[in-house]
């Protein structure tokens, strides 16, 4: 079975971020799917997708590993992590789902089988909730959290240090932040009232998205080491590991990266030192299904969970889901719950989400596929404004109602 062509298609609903999924065809009419969305739908992943496909076509849709390696060496002048990694994420996905389709079973099958009967989740509650003072959006922000927790979710992660200038907005790492008293006091009281909502044996993690110097990162670890957090995230920016072995040694909290890592290149000092208790690489970032579960194991020699971070689009979290299910280092898979009304509209079946969990349900391959009507309806240009950086955060809010 020969791969005949790869195209991408970038959808977006009116209240979610771009998507950028990948199809990869064969000349015996098996279509697998994949997925390596961004923050935005960056044109760069899209060309480079075309460019890679002279060096795919032709070749054996079941080498999946032989692809792997060629596309990640082809461009090692550039590095094979980040843009090029995104790349084979995407390909790699759409490869097992064709693999998966050929043989009838659903990709966890072909990974040695499941180790749990479902995956369980974390979700998001909106940083940004309505209001244009803080007390409003704490108060919104609360009433969020007690419906995600009555709709049956075990876990929440919340970002308490959004710019305090203008509630509302994310801005982003632009550069490497200092925590001054009253931003760590607000975040204070941001994870007080979010523990308040849910309750004391409730399962909370915050994400700093490695913005910090590390004197504030240890400030912060420090006034929140009373919330009892499963971890907090990325605490300070990410290429330096003696800044994190030195975040590490000072706090008493538990430390999670990976979202800005990507092969196992990335991982193996980082776990070999045991500077974190769990790692999130993202499917669609790191190397898709081949690379994840590689750095699964890894973490799993160091007894190190993993939770992957696929906050982001539909395919990438089906594809999660079928490595979860055989991972037995798993912590949670990550996800917007805020998102699944649109979920629903762009792919068929929807994921069987019961008391916060992800259920299989025996389809082969990843499970799912996408309504050919609607990557037509929701399909935008690349180039577009609408295609690029989306207010996250601000949209959790404003998810459309069923």
């Amino acid at each position: 079975m020969k791969i005949t062509d790869v195209k991408t298609h970038v959808v977006k609903m009116p209240t979610t971020m771009p998507w950028v999924l990948v199809s990869v065809e064969t000349d015996e009419g098996v279509t697998g799917w994949g997925e390596c969305t961004d923050y935005i739908a960056n044109p760069q992943l899209v060309r480079g997708i075309e460019a890679v496909k002279p060096f795919v076509i032709g070749v054996d849709a079941s080498h999946i590993e032989e692809i792997w390696q060629r596309i990640f060496h082809l461009y090692s002048d550039l590095n094979g992590r980040g843009f090029v990694s995104h790349l084979i994420s995407a390909i790699d996905i759409a490869l097992w789902d064709i693999k998966g389709k050929v043989l009838d079973r659903p990709i966890y099958d072909l990974l040695g089988g499941p180790v749990r009967a479902s995956v369980p989740l974390y979700t998001h509650v909106s940083d940004t909730s309505q209001g244009s003072t803080f007390d409003e959006h704490l108060a919104g922000m609360m009433e969020d959290a007690r419906r995600t927790k009555e709709m049956g979710f075990e876990a929440i992660k919340t970002d308490p240090f959004p710019s305090r200038r203008e509630y509302g907005k994310f801005r982003g790492a632009f550069m490497v932040e200092r925590l001054d008293p009253a931003a760590i006091h607000e975040a204070v009281r941001w994870m007080e009232g979010l523990r308040e909502a849910v309750g004391d044996d409730y399962e909370l993690m915050v994400d700093a998205h490695g913005r910090f110097d590390v004197a504030s990162a240890i400030e912060a670890c420090r006034a929140l080491e009373h919330i009892n957090l499963v971890w907090l995230e990325e605490p300070i920016h990410v290429e330096n590991h003696n800044a994190l072995k030195h975040v590490r040694e000072n706090v008493n909290v538990p430390l999670c990266i990976g979202e800005r890592h990507f092969t196992r290149w990335d991982y193996w000092q980082i776990i070999n030192d045991r500077l974190v208790d769990y790692i999130m690489p993202d499917i669609a970032w790191c190397g898709g299904i081949s690379e994840i579960r590689r750095i699964g194991a890894m973490a799993e020699v160091g007894y190190i969970r993993i939770s992957p971070h696929d906050a982001l689009g539909p395919i990438a979290i089906a594809a999660s889901f079928q490595v979860c299910m055989t991972m037995p280092n798993l912590y949670r898979e990550e996800c917007v719950h805020h998102w699944f009304s649109s979920f629903e509209k762009l792919i068929e079946p929807m994921f069987d989400v019961r008391d916060g969990h992800i259920h299989p349900n025996g389809r082969p391959g990843l499970g799912i596929e996408p309504i050919p009507e609607a990557l037509e309806e929701y399909r935008v240009d690349v180039d577009a404004p609408e295609a690029q950086r989306t207010d996250w955060y601000g949209s959790f809010g404003d998810e459309e109602e069923d």
